[in-house]
């Protein structure tokens, strides 16, 4: 969704780094900034900005094993740049982090990466498609066609991802719209990946198969500096529609929304502050905190009103900066499965 980044600026801080949540919304200067009416080219725009502050390559999947399990799996690459350049060696002013999770119904596996730009360690490349830390890569002859591999102390993944739909472009065509004041990124999904592979687990191998949802996102300042978290959904429906929608909250106790209904087609309609609503129908102690993880989701004009619950409450990302983010099930006005993350609750 927006920015995941929040662990590469609490850790690389500014003197801005009090600004809005985790320092995203911090002051700009010298970093370009997104702007309507943006004009994509592609597979150019699949790689690096470094002009930009911050960029992510984002996965999550809903799967299915041939046990019979429901599993949740998530691959995410952040870049994060000290300066609008890049440069060879370790003086390069791009700084990596990349995150990895699959989550059970009564288990949560996380692991976490950091890399220096300049030194060959991660990065990401067009043609064809590649982006890499490490041994953790997302790569294939394109965009649509992929391998995804990750590992950590407790879990490993293989995964063939291939595009079934358009790539979808949120907010007004790929201009995302964060606040009132006018914060914003350059936000594009591609919803329609159908997965095969195999997850390892220490309970032994398990065949998955089922759906991804991919996020590209970038900007220099995405949130106001009085936003403390956010929450995000990715839906998708059984009868082939999906929804992106989100929470930005204030200090006040306020939120500023949006979401996007993308149809069987790939066909999006985008929905401005107010049109989404979610609220809290309970919550859960995770890692001290007390965490919303079921979850009254609206959208009026699209008759939806669903119950969104997770499938294991207890999917605590223990990174860095940590988060909750995990997948969901819906019932309601809808049926279907999906993804939820949740930051800032402190």
């Amino acid at each position: 969704m927006i920015a995941r980044l929040c662990a590469v600026f609490l850790m690389f801080p500014s003197p801005a780094a009090a600004q809005g949540f985790a320092g995203l919304g911090s002051e700009a200067e010298g970093f370009s900034v997104p702007q309507p009416n943006p004009g994509f080219e592609f597979p150019e725009d699949h790689g690096v900005h470094p002009d930009f502050r911050i960029e992510w390559w984002y996965l999550t999947a809903n799967l299915q094993g041939d046990n019979g399990r429901s599993y949740g799996v998530q691959w995410t690459l952040f870049r994060s740049a000290l300066a609008p350049e890049t440069r060879a060696g370790w003086s390069d002013p791009q700084i990596w982090f990349a995150h990895a999770a699959v989550t059970t119904p009564d288990a949560h596996f996380v692991a976490e990466r950091i890399a220096r730009g300049g030194i060959g360690q991660a990065g990401v490349t067009t043609e064809p498609f590649s982006a890499w830390i490490d041994d953790w890569q997302m790569a294939g002859p394109s965009f649509a066609d992929m391998t995804l591999t990750a590992s950590g102390e407790m879990f490993r993944y293989a995964l063939d991802l291939r595009a079934t739909g358009p790539l979808v472009f949120h907010g007004q065509d790929g201009f995302s719209v964060k606040s009132a004041q006018g914060q914003a990124s350059y936000y594009y999904s591609q919803p329609f990946f159908d997965v095969s592979g195999t997850l390892n687990l220490p309970d032994g191998p398990v065949a998955v198969a089922g759906t991804a949802w991919l996020d590209r996102e970038w900007s220099s300042q995405p949130l106001a500096e009085s936003q403390s978290g956010w929450d995000w959904f990715s839906l998708s429906f059984d009868t082939g529609e999906k929804l992106m929608g989100f929470l930005l909250r204030e200090d006040d106790g306020s939120a500023y929304s949006s979401a996007t209904w993308i149809a069987q087609d790939g066909m999006t309609t985008a929905f401005p502050d107010g049109a989404f609503a979610a609220q809290p129908l309970s919550t859960h102690s995770v890692a001290g905190r007390d965490v919303p993880v079921v979850w009254a989701v609206q959208l009026p004009e699209q008759d939806l009103d669903v119950t969104v619950r997770a499938l294991n409450p207890d999917a605590w990302m223990d990174v860095s900066i940590p988060y909750w983010e995990g997948p969901v099930t819906i019932e309601g006005s809808h049926a279907g499965q999906g993804y939820l993350e949740m930051t800032g609750y402190d």
